[in-house]
């Protein structure tokens, strides 16, 4: 900001740039918002949508069935086992009391005691019978669960088989659909980016200044910010070609610009020094002495020097004597600092 305005001017352009960044806060979320939102222009996709539908149905039915008789299985199982478990225990119960009065039997030796002895054996047997078909109740329900438990790993097995075939379709489905999303954001925030340009260009000195410069802060956030992230990667390829293509055009236009900029310089350097300080505006001037170079060709001068009175680089004269009083002053002031005359060669608004 240039030391020649107004302390008023001073704060009066702070509050303006604070508007400025507001307004173009506001924008920005605003903005946000509608590019978060393009994604529901298009339905959103699954793998569902891409699968075999009828055999899908089939296998999702037969996993059912095979995981409704795999807990049935599972149950019966269960059952079998405890029964095993409660006539095993029998038989050993029944072997043990045998073991015990057989052992007693034979201290004893007393013959009447052997129909005893048979009914004890009969009964043993039918324990034994009876733990063995148990057994034989278990070893059939765990085939059962078994083959319950195969028919619904080929189940599953078929129904990941029908997803997989539908993984590629549906990938490319996605990127389809990902390329028009990002396609609708490009359509929305190009012409931002362009629009601003144009304000740029047209715009950013006028009266209202402020909006002009909040809309381009929020066009360049819109275009750089919200819409790369959504750019398509490809392996990073594509983000890598974007990013030299905007490298390009970017260098291209600063280097045009600052050949335009270099033959402007030269072409006023080669006008009479009356013209130049017509061409010159104050704050211009102000500026650029503020910054201790030339206002005509913005070349480093020493302006402290009692006699450096005209440019070396360029010519143009930096300091004159005033008219009513002699004393040496800038010769683009536009008052005498000494006698407040003013100043017939001084820079015009």
């Amino acid at each position: 900001m240039s030391k020649a305005l107004r302390l008023s001017e001073k704060w009066f352009q702070r509050g303006l740039w604070l508007v400025a960044l507001v307004f173009a806060g506001f924008l920005i979320g605003l903005g946000g918002k509608v590019v978060d939102n393009m994604n529901l222009v298009e339905e959103p996709l699954s793998l569902q949508q891409f699968v075999d539908q009828p055999a899908h149905q089939a296998a999702e039915r037969e996993l059912q069935l095979a995981e409704a008789g795999l807990l049935t299985a599972q149950a019966a199982l269960e059952q079998a086992r405890q029964k095993h478990k409660v006539a095993a225990s029998n038989s050993q119960t029944a072997g043990e009391t045998f073991d015990n009065w057989l052992a007693t039997r034979r201290v004893t030796a007393r013959p009447e005691q052997d129909p005893e002895l048979i009914a004890r054996t009969r009964e043993l047997d039918a324990l034994k019978a009876a733990e063995r078909s148990a057994l034989g109740a278990v070893q059939a329900q765990e085939q059962k669960h078994l083959d319950a438990s195969q028919s619904r790993g080929r189940a599953a097995a078929r129904i990941v088989q029908l997803e997989s075939a539908a993984e590629a379709p549906y990938r490319q489905a996605l990127r389809m659909r990902e390329l028009r999303v990002f396609g609708y954001r490009l359509a929305l925030t190009l012409p931002l980016l362009l629009a601003a340009g144009w304000l740029w260009a047209k715009q950013r000195k006028s009266t209202y200044w402020p909006f002009v410069w909040g809309f381009i802060f929020f066009a360049l956030f819109a275009f750089f910010v919200e819409l790369v992230p959504y750019l398509p990667s490809y392996g990073g390829y594509v983000r890598y070609l974007v990013g030299i293509l905007l490298t390009v055009i970017v260098g291209r236009q600063a280097i045009v610009s600052l050949q335009r900029y270099l033959e402007r310089q030269r072409a006023a350097e080669a006008l009479p020094d009356k013209q130049r300080r017509k061409d010159l505006s104050y704050e211009v001037a102000q500026a650029r002495l503020a910054k201790g170079v030339c206002p005509g060709c913005e070349r480093q001068v020493d302006l402290k020097d009692p006699k450096m009175d005209f440019c070396p680089h360029c010519g143009i004269g930096l300091f004159n004597n005033c008219g009513a009083c002699s004393t040496r002053k800038s010769a683009f002031t536009r008052f005498c600092f000494s006698c407040g005359t003013p100043a017939a060669t001084a820079p015009v608004e």
